[in-house]
């Protein structure tokens, strides 16, 4: 389990499958990682999330991005080279969660500086020790970096 004397994160997960938002919200109590869970459900609301417009205006800073790739209207790695463009959130360490194993797309995350790519397992048992691993690998062994 993890060490209650972790502090707490902001995730946002960038994901438009509503069955995949409720396991890893599922996966993520049941692990018990209390950090704060944010949702986007596309690469556009993911942005403007990011960048506090409109109705994101109090959006926090978050500290990981859980991002899927296979997104409507703006996909994830298109997302991500966005985010490593820009000054003010290029420091932000993006995960890539999907269910593509596509070499192309492994290749593509990581020249587009993601910091891992993780394929989502398809059942729960699985997803949980997935999302539980991420949990760990967040809270206790990563330091991450100030906001710019």
């Amino acid at each position: 389990m993890f060490m209650p004397e972790a502090t707490p994160i902001e995730i946002l997960l960038v994901e438009d499958s509503e069955p995949d938002i409720m396991l890893t919200e599922e996966a993520f109590a049941a692990a018990g990682i209390t950090n704060r869970l944010h949702v986007t459900r596309d690469g556009v609301e993911a942005l403007a999330f990011l960048r506090q417009q409109e109705e994101y205006a109090e959006a926090p800073r978050p500290d990981v991005i859980l991002l899927d790739i296979n997104m409507p209207r703006m996909n994830g790695l298109e997302v991500l080279a966005e985010l490593k463009r820009d000054p003010l959130l290029m420091t932000i360490p993006v995960i890539v969660l999907t269910t593509s194993q596509a070499d192309e797309d492994i290749l593509r995350s990581y020249q587009a500086h993601a910091a891992s790519y993780v394929v989502k397992p398809i059942d729960f048992t699985h997803f949980y020790q997935a999302i539980q691993a991420l949990g760990r690998y967040m809270l206790s062994v990563v330091r991450l970096p100030p906001p710019a």
